[in-house]
């Protein structure tokens, strides 16, 4: 459709200093005198945009002119403003503010009020606004982090090629290439601390689309079978939804628990406490009695 066309022009035409009518002809599969007729309409629309001639020639927006938020819908304004809120949040610069101004001057709260609320901070933006802050610099300035990171197997100081910052699993991650691993490698921001940049650059490598897909490759690798009273249903649907298990004819209900890391499940399953009973694979019920019994030794 024309307007698509026009839509389509006006953004290359932002994201670019200077195009030729022939690049856009080809760009849109049209004539070079279709996209004259296009140049004049959004002219007429109200964009000036300036047609030079010659060796070093081509379409421009007139220098000084900004293309108004008229081009954006209210609800393009509104998802816009959203996303930008929810990184305000874990942001010690205010963004989505900044970007309100610049569309609508004094009008500060009219576009940026909404009734989506996203907070990323959780209850620790303190600590996550300072470290976010740090490996986006370090990420701009293809510099190496140091930090102490906390995980199962213990702790250890680690040097990291940043490349992205990660909110997944409701948690923040940073991913980059570990120096002493050589390899990609995700690290949970509530667990790394004494964070600094270096002064060692790195030349950034090349990242497959798999690579930052976390848990696109991840299998299952165990199945536990547990029968769950039904006073936590309302803990399964929140966590896995409504078709996560199947109600028996006694009311109870059994869930698969499919995992990667055995221990890290049973433990998951102990938070049910009385309300949870491994059912299969036998070796699973055997490894719940044992880790139970060491809880009691604790105690006696």
């Amino acid at each position: 459709m024309k307007i698509d066309r026009l839509i389509g022009i006006i953004s290359v035409l932002q994201n670019s200093k200077k195009v030729t009518a022939p690049y856009l002809a080809d760009m849109f599969e049209v004539s070079r005198r279709t996209i004259n007729r296009d140049i004049e309409d959004i002219c007429k629309a109200g964009i000036p945009l300036v047609t030079t001639q010659g060796k070093n020639g081509g379409i421009t927006v007139m220098e000084g002119f900004n293309i108004e938020r008229a081009l954006l819908t209210e609800d393009e304004l509104q998802s816009i403003f959203i996303g930008l809120k929810s990184i305000d949040s874990v942001s010690d610069v205010p963004v989505a503010k900044m970007l309100s101004l610049k569309f609508r001057g004094s009008d500060l709260n009219e576009e940026i009020n909404s009734n989506i609320n996203i907070d990323l901070s959780s209850f620790y933006k303190e600590s996550y606004t300072k470290k976010i802050s740090v490996i986006r610099k370090a990420i701009r300035e293809n510099k190496l982090i140091s930090f102490h990171y906390y995980y199962k197997k213990g702790e250890a100081d680690k040097f990291v090629e940043p490349y992205m910052l990660m909110y997944k699993w409701s948690s923040w991650y940073v991913y980059g290439f570990c120096i002493e691993r050589q390899d990609f490698r995700m690290y949970k921001l509530n667990r790394l601390w004494n964070l600094q940049i270096t002064d060692n650059t790195f030349v950034p490598r090349k990242i497959n689309s798999e690579d930052i897909n976390p848990g696109s490759n991840i299998t299952d690798e165990c199945v536990i079978k547990v029968i769950f009273d039904q006073c936590v249903k309302y803990r399964l649907i929140e966590d896995n939804g409504p078709d996560s298990f199947t109600v028996m004819e006694d009311g109870k209900l059994l869930f698969e628990w499919k995992c990667t890391d055995a221990d890290d499940a049973l433990y998951q399953i102990l938070a049910y406490g009385e309300h949870a009973t491994i059912v299969d694979p036998p070796e699973m019920k055997i490894r719940i009695k044992e880790i139970i019994q060491e809880m009691l030794n604790k105690y006696d």
